[in-house]
């Protein structure tokens, strides 16, 4: 079934419009295979316009292409050029382009004309363009004599060029005797003629060389005109003699004030501009004036086209490029200054040279086909059309009976092969002309594919693809497209089929991959093809780079990471603003970012991450805005000096990309404290000026920082100095005190003034001061610039009224502030009375006085000092004196607690009041007593004389015993050799004894004792301490009898290699994740630190010796590292209760456990407390 042709525009997206012109334009001029017969046809030749080097050979082109290939020959001017006749001519071989031998004789100009080549076989004739060939000529100025010109400064000039006339025009230039180029402005300017106009001169201008060049590119040569003179001379300098010779010259010297504009060209008010479509519109206006003019352009009917609008030469010059007739219109450029403006109409009219349609194309026919040709074209005016049939006008040409014209178509009907022939259609009109060759070749041939077989296409995914599939056949062939080698022909919506045999897939998806078959048919025959498609994943970029804002002299990096096809290898390049990355060591590159360190302002931009494959390519741009704090600014200026103001202006640094947020003004007093910098004031980041308050009699310098959200710039140069006139101080000294230093005297101090402040020269300070509560007057005196007077034979205590006034050469401050102040204290006269203590408790007892009154205080009052110290042992009934301990009590309070007190002791205080001289007299000593308390552990604990059955215990009193005692208390139980307690056993002992013997206790058993003292009120601290009984050495010696025995060491040989085993099984259950015995038995006895009370019995779990003193727990204990402890069967018992710590570790041992640590009383137990003897423990192994 035959592919359903799709409408283009229906789709194709704007993106491949070009693509489907350019296909349009394949199927138009179709190529016939050169292996047919066909007529010729013109593939090369000369422009129109031929400007030849007269220095080299001319050569005019003219190539074809036809079957049989085509015969040439040339007409000149009109008339055949026969090139036979002259030897200076020859004409290539296989070709029709023609060779001019002028080097060696002969002369460009003898060859200038008109030329047109036609190339002719049995099938018709084409012909070329008329070619104008024309040689280029750079002629040299003509001689003439330049008149040095003078010139008052102010004054417009136009310097001439007048370049002689060349072929090309030539490259007009102005330039020194240095071959340097003359500096252009908005003042002195080229025009389009090539003349140099200044606006107004300048007494800078002055020069002897201002020489015009001419270029002529064509023959690479240069000419210059003769050097002209200009002298520009201010008003006072021009005298009457050389105001005589500047009326003699050819310029005239128009006046030098200012003046409004006026144009030096166009001359008028309006003129006229003609240009021809597709060309640049160039418009000019140039004024003088002083000040300099500048100038602006509008249209008046219309706005400039955004995109092909440009100014050039400082906006004198307007161009429009690939002008249009849209472009016509009035046009007004606007010359400014401040004296006025002035206007000038441009109107503009654009024509237009022929510009084709729809130019005729090839028509292959088969013998009884239809056809046509078309030639279309516009231009203003509308251009002629006229046909020729093989170089030879229509109408006196052959009758064809098959042919109908039809003004710009000629209607073909039922042809015949021998009416095949090349057709020319020229349109032209006034501006020019165009010329077109289409032919008409009659052929009968079956179907052929030009298409190269097996080709293989490679697309990206979800990308249209185009499988070519070029043909020729006549009748032309139908095409028809099939997928993979049994497919039926493709129909579906998703494919397309262009008129030149090309197959669209418009979105290529993975399903698309496979062999395509191309299938041309005609009446003829048949011709197939096979190509292959291949769709491979897009390139993406999955990481793109991201917009960053650094620091100068930071390090920036943008990242770039690529997700590709396998197959496809993709080349990542960097650019910096669409060029190359700078070759600096600082730019690097890695797989999937770029790295730029120590960046700099010229680092900042555009950074483009480009990825390019064989098929596609992606791209990914950020942009690096390089910031810094500001630079500092500039170009201080001080106005509106007042004398308590002045505006301060400033130019700001640059803002290095960060917006100025602020600016700080500081100054500095260069009379009071030179090189020292004060704030003034802060103003917005938007402003550049600053009204400044001023104090007097200071000698001012400013300068100023910019602030950004970077940082602060550097501080700016110092303004220049501005020093304020003298006044009174408008402030008085601060801080005014009035203390006496001895109980006769009133010190005065005060903060004096900087010399910023003092407002003018000889600063001093009057100082008054009267008694509080008399009616005596004020008492004054006037120092110099210090800061303390001392008033003497005050009395004691009394308080003063003082004040401290500022005063200078000019005046007064304003009256000061009243302030007051005492005379010297002296030490106070009385003691408290009425002392009582009650004791709260046997360590805390309160004190309570009367306050001593203020008269006799005779100062300003502190507080109140406690006294205290013990004197007597109610125990020991002995008298000793120990150190005083004092408490202060601020303020008035009258009553205060003393802490730390010994229990059961005599103490005696007293109490005295503190002014700011010192301690007044003491009150009579307060005797107090304190109760009994619990007294404090026991001094020692000591066991001695361990057997087989008891231990003997030796102690110390307590040292503090903070009462009588009654008893002691002890306590103990024993331990097994898993940790386990066993029963507490409680015992009273008298207080008068300081040892006792346990009897009937357990052999090689460790037992733990705790031990503490009791007075009536109740028990004090204990204190704990450890120790084994000794073992029965009938036992021991049956015990290293067993284990000498054969039997005995074989059993524990077997039970060796059962642990072994049960190892080995532990080990690769535990690799495997699962559960084995020891885990279990862990699981099941958690860390002994944080095992929980028992809730069934009561009592504790394992035993801990931490610190705490905690009771210890029943049942076995795991050590925490959970190594498994060594036994030995034949152990003393010397290492079991004393001596070495190499048996166990930390957590595990006896020695570590049990080594006579205080802790708290135990909780009682209930379990049997019988040790294990080694041979009980050895039996319990196994």
């Amino acid at each position: 079934m035959q592919l359903k042709i799709m409408p283009k525009k229906k789709h194709l997206s704007a993106g491949r419009v070009p693509l489907v012109l350019f296909l349009c334009q394949m199927i138009g001029a179709l190529d016939v295979p050169l292996d047919l017969v066909q007529p010729p046809t013109i593939t090369q030749q000369s422009p129109k316009d031929y400007i030849i080097d007269p220095r080299e050979n001319i050569v005019i082109q003219c190539e074809a292409k036809g079957k049989p290939p085509p015969s040439f020959s040339w007409t000149r001017n009109g008339t055949h050029f026969d090139i036979d006749k002259d030897p200076l001519v020859t004409m290539k071989p296989g070709s029709g382009t023609l060779v001019i031998n002028i080097i060696t004789e002969g002369k460009a100009e003898t060859y200038e004309g008109v030329y047109q080549c036609t190339a002719r076989n049995e099938r018709g004739a084409a012909i070329s363009n008329n070619i104008v060939v024309r040689p280029s000529r750079s002629p040299l100025w003509t001689k003439e004599r330049l008149e040095p010109i003078t010139l008052r400064n102010g004054q417009s000039l136009v310097l001439p060029c007048r370049p002689p006339i060349g072929l090309p025009p030539a490259i007009i230039f102005w330039m020194d005797n240095s071959f340097q180029r003359l500096p252009q402005s908005e003042r002195v300017s080229q025009g389009l003629n090539g003349d140099l106009y200044f606006s107004n001169v300048l007494p800078e201008d002055t020069r002897e060389d201002y020489i015009c060049y001419a270029r002529f590119n064509h023959t690479q040569t240069i000419q210059q005109k003769q050097p002209i003179s200009l002298k520009v001379i201010s008003v006072d300098e021009l005298n009457d003699t050389i105001a005589a010779n500047l009326s003699d010259t050819e310029f005239y010297a128009k006046p030098s004030k200012e003046r409004p504009p006026t144009f030096l060209t166009p001359e008028g008010n309006e003129s006229l501009k003609e240009e021809l479509r597709g060309n640049v519109l160039s418009l000019e206006c140039i004024a003088e004036g002083l000040p300099t003019p500048i100038i602006y352009w509008i249209k008046e009917d219309g706005t400039l086209p955004v995109n092909r609008t440009f100014y050039r030469n400082f906006k004198k010059t307007l161009q429009i490029t690939q002008v249009t007739e849209a472009d016509s219109g009035n046009y007004q450029c606007i010359a400014k200054n401040p004296l006025g403006a002035v206007h000038h109409t441009i109107a503009v009219t654009v024509k237009a040279a022929p510009y084709w349609i729809a130019a005729p194309q090839n028509l292959v026919l088969s013998p009884g086909e239809n056809g046509t040709l078309i030639c279309r074209a516009n231009g203003n005016p509308k251009p002629r059309i006229a046909w020729l049939t093989n170089g030879v006008p229509i109408e006196i040409a052959p009758d064809d009976p098959s042919r109908k014209i039809d003004g710009d178509t000629i209607i073909f009907s039922n042809v015949q092969e021998r009416l095949s022939a090349v057709y020319q259609c020229n349109a032209s009109n006034e501006y020019g002309y165009l010329l077109a060759n289409a032919f008409v070749n009659v052929l009968a041939e079956p179907p052929r594919i030009l298409t190269s077989a097996n080709i293989l296409y490679q697309v990206i995914a979800n990308r249209p693809a185009f499988l070519d599939c070029a043909f020729f056949g006549s009748p032309l062939p139908a095409i028809e497209w099939f997928k993979g080698t049994k497919g039926s022909a493709l129909h579906e919506d998703i494919y397309v089929l262009h008129d030149n045999g090309t197959l669209e897939i418009p979105v290529a998806q993975k399903d698309s991959t496979g062999t395509y078959t191309c299938v041309a048919r005609n009446k003829l025959g048949m011709a197939k093809n096979e190509v292959h498609l291949e769709i491979k994943d897009p390139t993406r970029i999955i990481k793109q780079p991201e917009h960053a804002v650094v620091q100068r002299g930071s390090r920036v990096s943008f990242d770039c990471k690529l997700k590709h096809d396998p197959t496809l290898v993709p080349t990542v390049m960097w650019l910096k603003d669409h060029g190359e990355l700078p070759n600096e060591e600082r730019f690097s590159i890695d797989k999937d970012h770029l790295v730029v360190t120590d960046v700099s302002d010229d680092d900042g931009g555009t950074y483009t991450c480009t990825a390019n494959t064989t098929l596609d390519s992606v791209s990914a741009s950020a942009v690096l805005r390089v910031v810094d704090v500001p630079n500092p600014p500039f170009d201080l200026e001080l106005t509106n000096q007042l004398d308590d103001s002045v505006q301060l202006t400033w130019t700001p640094g640059d803002d290095n990309n960060s917006p100025i947020t602020k600016f700080i003004i500081e100054y500095e007093d260069a009379m009071h404290e030179a090189g020292v910098w004060h704030h003034q004031a802060e103003v917005s980041g938007t402003q550049t000026t600053a009204q400044l308050k001023l104090s007097p009699y200071v000698n001012y310098s400013f300068r100023v920082m910019a602030e950004n959200n970077i940082g602060r710039s550097l501080p700016s140069e110092a303004s220049e100095q501005y020093l304020t006139k003298a006044a009174e101080p408008d402030q008085n000294p601060t801080a005014v005190e009035g203390l006496g230093t001895e109980p006769d005297n009133l010190v005065i101090t005060w903060k004096p003034l900087n010399g910023f402040e003092s407002n003018g020269p000889g600063l001093q300070y009057k100082v008054s001061w009267r008694q509080k509560d008399g009616d005596d007057e004020w008492t004054s005196v006037v120092v110099a610039n210090v800061s303390k007077y001392i008033v003497s034979g005050t009395p004691t205590f009394v308080p003063y009224l003082i004040k401290v006034q500022s005063l200078n050469d000019v005046g007064f401050a304003p009256e000061p502030a009243v302030v007051m102040g005492h005379s010297g204290e002296d030490l106070p006269m009385v003691a408290p009375g009425n002392v009582r203590v009650n004791v709260v408790n046997s360590t805390l007892a309160e004190v309570h006085w009367d306050p001593v009154p203020l008269k006799s205080i005779r100062g300003h009052l502190q507080g109140y000092r406690i006294y205290y110290w013990k004197v007597q042992s109610s125990s020991k009934r002995n008298r000793r004196h120990i150190e005083k301990k004092i408490l202060t009590f601020q303020g008035s309070k009258t009553h205060g607690m003393l802490p730390g007190l010994q229990p059961y002791s005599h103490y005696f205080l007293n109490v005295r009041v503190v002014n700011g001289k010192g301690e007044g007299p003491a009150s009579s000593d307060r005797g107090f007593h304190t109760p009994e308390g619990v007294p404090s552990a026991p001094s020692s604990l000591k066991i001695v004389n361990p057997t087989l059955d008891s231990l003997t215990l030796e102690w110390d009193p307590p040292s503090h015993p903070n009462g009588i005692l009654t008893e002691y208390t002890l306590k103990y139980q024993p331990i097994n050799s898993t940790h386990e307690l066993g029963p507490l056993v409680d015992l009273k002992i008298p207080a008068n004894k300081t040892r006792w013997t346990l009897k009937n206790l357990n052999f090689s058993t460790r037992y733990k004792f705790y031990f503490y003292a009791q007075t009536s009120v109740g028990s004090g601290s204990q204190i704990t301490e450890e120790a084994i009984t000794t073992v029965d050495e009938a036992m021991a010696s049956r015990q290293v009898d067993i284990a000498t025995q054969g039997w005995f060491i074989g059993l524990m040989c077997a039970v060796a290699l059962l642990i072994l085993i049960l190892l080995i099984v532990c080990f690769v259950r535990r690799n495997k994740g699962g559960k084995y015995p020891v885990k279990e038995k862990e699981d099941a006895h958690a860390d002994p630190e944080i095992q929980p009370m028992k809730e069934d019995d009561g009592t504790f779990g394992e035993y801990s010796d931490a610190e705490d003193h905690k009771p210890l727990k029943k049942g076995s204990r795991t050590p925490s590292d959970r190594t498994v402890e060594k036994e030995n069967s034949d152990d003393s018992l010397v290492d079991y209760g004393e001596g070495v710590n190499g048996q166990f570790n930390e957590d595990g041992s006896f020695i570590g456990q049990y080594s006579g640590k205080k802790e708290k009383e135990p909780a009682e137990g209930n379990e049997s407390s019988e040790a294990p003897s080694p041979v009980n423990a050895m039996n319990s192994f196994v």
